[in-house]
């Protein structure tokens, strides 16, 4: 009998892909697509479920696989939902794709975003570029469940309006008077009429209060740094910051080695990590 530690669809053994259907593409950006995929499996669609930080594995025959973060809520049922940017060999071949072509998928893997623990809690989230697709998931979870949590704080930031994802949401986003949503780009723009700034510097003008607060920030690793400064100069402390590390993983399942973090890996201890437990690690980020 196999020992490989079982997850994802119906505790199925997570090596073996499942067969999907791309039904929408979404330019996002120039460099961003977003896709949404449909099991060909219905009652495997109908009993897939996950929790907001969770990743996927999309493999294109003849290309390969590679993982991205779940960018959907658990609470849409009727697509699970990637965010690609095209950087390499197989995310060039998946920007090729079109809705109606075939892809194969493992999913879910990883430790989500512990939001159970979260709740009562304020909740500041600090995104960058590409970065925002887990924590849209995550945002938009908050929203379905708002009674559950205190003040939601969120800035998302691009290099240029053009390299900023999920426009749709942003609009609602920034309607919304339950949220205090800001959508920012570094430097001034014809076409941009928001706020102008990096998203550390912005999240500190938002000065959110660490007291009974979260923080989760994802993006590129320049961000990543400035910003884990802004939320120190701002009180929060190593155990109140989240963010995760699904660009490292490969194989998904703790097999392969690759994700590996001295005793950690990524895959199966992550890719959700607290700044405390980061501090803890060898320093190989």
């Amino acid at each position: 009998m196999s020992t490989i530690p079982k997850s994802g669809i119906n505790a199925k053994i997570p090596l073996l892909p499942e067969r999907a259907s791309i039904t929408r593409v979404i330019q996002e950006t120039p460099a961003v697509r977003t896709y949404r995929l449909v099991f060909d499996d219905p009652g495997m669609m109908a009993a897939f479920s996950f929790e907001p930080g969770q990743i996927g594995q999309m493999s294109i025959l003849g290309a390969g696989e590679s993982t991205f973060a779940i960018s959907s809520p658990p609470s849409q049922k009727d697509y699970i939902q990637f965010s690609v940017m095209k950087t390499g060999v197989v995310t060039t071949a998946i920007h090729e794709l079109s809705a109606g072509d075939r892809v194969a998928v493992r999913a879910p893997m990883g430790r989500p975003f512990p939001v159970n623990a979260w709740k009562g809690k304020d909740i500041v989230i600090a995104g960058g570029g590409i970065g925002m697709a887990p924590l849209r998931s995550l945002l938009m979870h908050l929203l379905d469940h708002r009674g559950d949590f205190g003040r939601i704080q969120a800035v998302y930031g691009a290099r240029t309006p053009a390299d900023l994802c999920f426009a749709g949401d942003r609009e609602e986003w920034e309607r919304r008077d339950d949220i205090e949503f800001i959508a920012t780009v570094d430097s001034g723009h014809p076409d941009w009429s928001g706020s102008v700034g990096v998203v550390p510097g912005v999240l500190e003008s938002m000065s959110p209060p660490p007291a009974n607060a979260v923080a989760v920030t994802c993006g590129p690793p320049v961000m990543i740094k400035y910003t884990l400064e802004s939320l120190e100069k701002l009180g929060f402390a190593a155990d109140q910051v989240f963010t995760t590390l699904e660009r490292r993983m490969k194989c998904g399942v703790g097999l392969c080695g690759r994700c590996n973090v001295g005793a950690k890996y990524v895959c199966t201890d992550g890719p959700v990590f607290s700044l405390r437990d980061l501090r803890a690690l060898p320093d190989e980020l």
